[in-house]
């Protein structure tokens, strides 16, 4: 059974759901798919690729925390489950969390901590603190441990102490880490800011995925400068909390899926057990859908 836990989908625009992200409707023109990429395009192209599951994060075209097409995917298609987006600082936030996860199929929750808050998911600023506020929103915390959310986390890797401060406040979530924290293949992960994920590892509930190869190597497929990294997440969290993902289609401006699917193949000293637990197993059992 081969998950995918970093895919994405979404539905035409409307007047009641309209296209608003400026800077993602700019990068959706360089990708190789459907300028509307569906859930049925995107099972289309899971069937070309292998993959028999998927996770699809909730994508921000429309308003941020619009979840509408995410949830709708998470309930009607078996071979689908969601991840949504949440403002941990509004009003409703706590009650908006409990509406999704109602949701069957939606498994969790992301914040783009590597965002301005003023500007969500339309830029990244390594230098922005507002998820270390965010962890004295105690009633959106409180509804994450009642619901069983699994917290998505899109962070730079200069910003892992924030994250570590959220951990060990809510050691009894279940984390996922995004996109190797946007290290880069020269990134030292013995020193420096990314080794905080040595410090992140001693929590059982804290998972890493290795998402978004084909953008962070700089070097085409089988991105072998980023080898050594994936084998570090290995050796440190154990395969069992390293999670594979595509974040297809947003690499399709680079690559296809099959090779997003096939390049942990190419990483040598991971035995066949790493690579089930990698490509499925370790997704299922971190977030409790076995």
């Amino acid at each position: 059974m081969v998950l995918d836990s970093h895919t994405h989908a979404w539905g035409p625009a409307s007047r009641d759901h309209p296209w608003v992200n400026g800077p993602l409707l700019d990068r959706i023109n360089a990708f190789d798919v459907h300028t509307v990429y569906t859930a049925d395009r995107l099972l289309a192209d899971m069937d070309r690729a292998g993959v028999d599951e998927a996770v699809v994060v909730g994508y921000p075209i429309c308003e941020w925390t619009d979840n509408h097409y995410t949830r709708r995917v998470a309930a009607e298609y078996d071979r689908l489950y969601g991840i949504v987006m949440v403002d941990p600082f509004a009003d409703d936030a706590a009650a908006h969390l409990r509406e999704c996860m109602a949701v069957d199929g939606v498994v969790g929750v992301r914040l783009g901590a590597a965002c301005p808050y003023d500007r969500m998911w339309e830029t990244f600023d390594p230098g922005v603190t507002w998820l270390r506020d965010a962890i004295e929103e105690t009633a959106f915390w409180e509804a994450a441990v009642e619901t069983d959310a699994a917290v998505q986390i899109l962070c730079d890797h200069s910003q892992l102490d924030q994250a570590l401060e959220l951990v060990e406040t809510y050691p009894e979530l279940t984390y996922l880490f995004d996109h190797f924290a946007h290290a880069g293949p020269d990134t030292p992960t013995d020193e420096g800011t990314f080794a905080r994920f040595a410090d992140l590892a001693s929590y059982d509930g804290v998972a890493v995925k290795v998402s978004e190869i084909a953008h962070l190597s700089e070097r085409g497929f089988p991105y072998a400068d980023v080898h050594d990294h994936v084998r570090w997440f290995v050796e440190t969290f154990g395969p069992e909390r390293v999670v594979w993902g595509s974040d297809y289609p947003n690499v399709s401006d680079v690559t296809d899926y099959t090779a997003s699917r096939t390049w942990l193949r190419q990483v040598d000293s991971l035995s066949a057990r790493d690579r089930e637990w990698l490509t499925g197993r370790s997704f299922r059992e971190h977030v409790g859908l076995d």
